[in-house]
């Protein structure tokens, strides 16, 4: 595909912890809200503005609550990583204005302590929950081709592009760190389920597109990252390897014998020395299959061109952080990849303190890694301080908060801001556009890559005073209702703020 169209979905961790009684004080009758009842307060503004749990929001993206009570935001289509990673950013932003106001109705109702929204994928109860990546493929991808070459690379892409988790002890292994954390938590190569039985790849075939044409890969492995950088790396190495396979060029064989069992065996062994047997009887370390993958991706890139201009900046993290893993010098990514950023914040805690992995601190450390609150959580500590390296800006993301990114998702922005400035209801999903009182004049649009449409503008056209031509309107003048209209809403609030500067640890 000369132009691919990119998503993700993240499921978010939601907690209330209360406050401790003061020493020499009786612990009051509070409680910790569970999940059910704070993700209920947690969706009020979003019930309020869309009449739903489970709405479309100006920037084109989708937010709603999943099984479990897990809020979850889905970006709107990307045609450009950074519009992918500046829109998932935004998805964070979103959820932490309304952790603000939650916080703010249940201490007014009577509750204390603190609301946590975590960008991670595992609890402590151990339950996990994903981050779930969408690639528009071509329908004449042969599916088959495709799994064997992309679960080996799915398989080890943890080593560049995992969160990273302190892992408790258990009856079998001491507390340690891991590369990822949805590794364990993955029972199957490739399957229809998502929630049963959970696999690495998805078959569910919902392109959102002319079915004709397209069909969406969904991808169920991946780590929620924190970090920018290491979310570029992530999609647009993914992205390379897919344009191979979609080639029909040769990308080596490394199909693994046991995916499921190879997937853990990587991720506990931060070595990187953990081999796993391929299907000819051969055996790789997860460095071996990255590098084989890489080169043969710098090969295809040289013969065919580069696609899109971040190219080669993928193509030295992805060398960068294969080295780190193989000589174990993790200081060459620890700015960059969030396994490597986590990891070297947990040991110098450790260090400091004078604690083993097993020790409770250090999984307080890991959560507060992906706590989502700009002042609290400890990733954006680290990048105020300067610790971290990042590929997009904080306009950035405030823009992607209330502006689409350049593909379908504009129309359906500026479908559902027009709509809402002048009173008029609508429904909308990845590919209907309705007003609800014009339901036999539904605009189904099926180009994922389309930023106008002459049936939307019509529509659009005959609200308000018949005089009014919104087709008129410039793109400047119209994205400016959109992010008046956007900010005016109770789901985009007003962060609190600066507090003074915590300490790391």
């Amino acid at each position: 595909m000369d132009r691919r169209v990119y998503g993700v979905e993240t499921e978010f961790g939601l907690v209330h912890r209360p406050a401790a009684a003061p020493e020499g004080v009786a612990a009051g009758p509070g409680r910790g809200l569970p999940p059910d009842e704070l993700a209920r307060y947690l969706f009020r503004p979003v019930v309020e503005f869309g009449r739903s749990s489970n709405i479309f929001i100006p920037n084109g993206s989708r937010l709603y609550l999943d099984v479990g009570s897990h809020p979850e935001y889905a970006t709107a289509e990307c045609a450009d990583l950074l519009d992918l990673i500046a829109c998932d950013r935004a998805g964070e932003a979103i959820m932490h204005d309304l952790a603000v106001w939650t916080q703010e109705r249940i201490t007014a109702d009577g509750f204390n302590g603190q609301v946590y929204v975590l960008k991670n994928n595992v609890d402590s109860a151990g339950n996990s929950y994903g981050s779930h990546e969408n690639y528009l493929i071509p329908r004449t991808t042969h599916f088959r081709r495709l799994s064997s070459i992309l679960l080996p690379f799915l398989v080890t892409r943890q080593i560049i592009a995992g969160a990273g988790r302190v892992v408790p002890s258990d009856t079998e292994r001491e507390a340690h760190f891991a590369f990822s954390q949805r590794a364990d938590h993955m029972w199957e190569g490739i399957s229809s389920a998502t929630t049963r039985s959970r696999p690495i790849i998805n078959t569910r075939d919902e392109p959102h597109a002319d079915a004709a044409e397209h069909r969406r890969l969904h991808v169920i492995v991946g780590d929620s990252n924190m970090s920018s950088t290491t979310s570029l790396l992530r999609y647009g190495s993914t992205d390379l390897v897919l344009r191979m396979v979609e080639s029909g060029v040769p990308v080596g064989d490394f199909e693994l014998e046991n995916p499921i069992g190879a997937i853990r065996h990587i991720s506990h062994d931060i070595t990187g020395e953990a081999k796993v047997r391929i299907r000819g009887g051969d055996e790789f370390t997860a460095v071996e299959i990255q590098r084989g993958l890489l080169e043969r991706a710098q090969r295809f890139v040289r013969q065919h061109g580069a696609h899109h201009e971040h190219v080669q900046e993928i193509f030295e993290l992805w060398e960068r952080a294969l080295e780190a893993v193989q000589t174990g010098d993790h200081s060459l990514i620890d700015r960059d990849i969030d396994w490597a950023i986590k990891k070297r914040l947990v040991e110098d805690v450790a260090n400091r303190q004078g604690i083993g992995f097993d020790h409770p601190r250090l999984e307080q450390i890991d959560m507060a890694y992906h706590d989502v609150n700009p002042q609290r959580g400890l990733f954006h500590l680290l990048r105020r301080r300067g610790l971290v390296n990042e590929v997009i800006t904080d306009e950035q993301v405030q823009q992607a908060m209330v502006t689409p990114p350049a593909t379908r998702a504009a129309i359906r922005g500026e479908f559902l801001s027009t709509a809402r400035a002048y009173g008029a209801e609508c429904t909308v999903d990845w590919v209907h556009h309705k007003l609800v009182d014009r339901p036999l004049e539904t605009v189904m649009l099926k180009d994922p890559f389309a930023t106008e449409d002459p049936r939307i503008e019509s529509l659009l056209a005959r609200l308000g005073d018949p005089s009014t031509q919104l087709r008129e309107l410039s793109l400047a003048e119209r994205q400016q209702q959109s992010a008046s209209v956007a900010l005016s809403d109770r789901y985009v609030l007003a962060g609190p703020a600066a507090a003074a500067e915590p300490p790391l640890i």
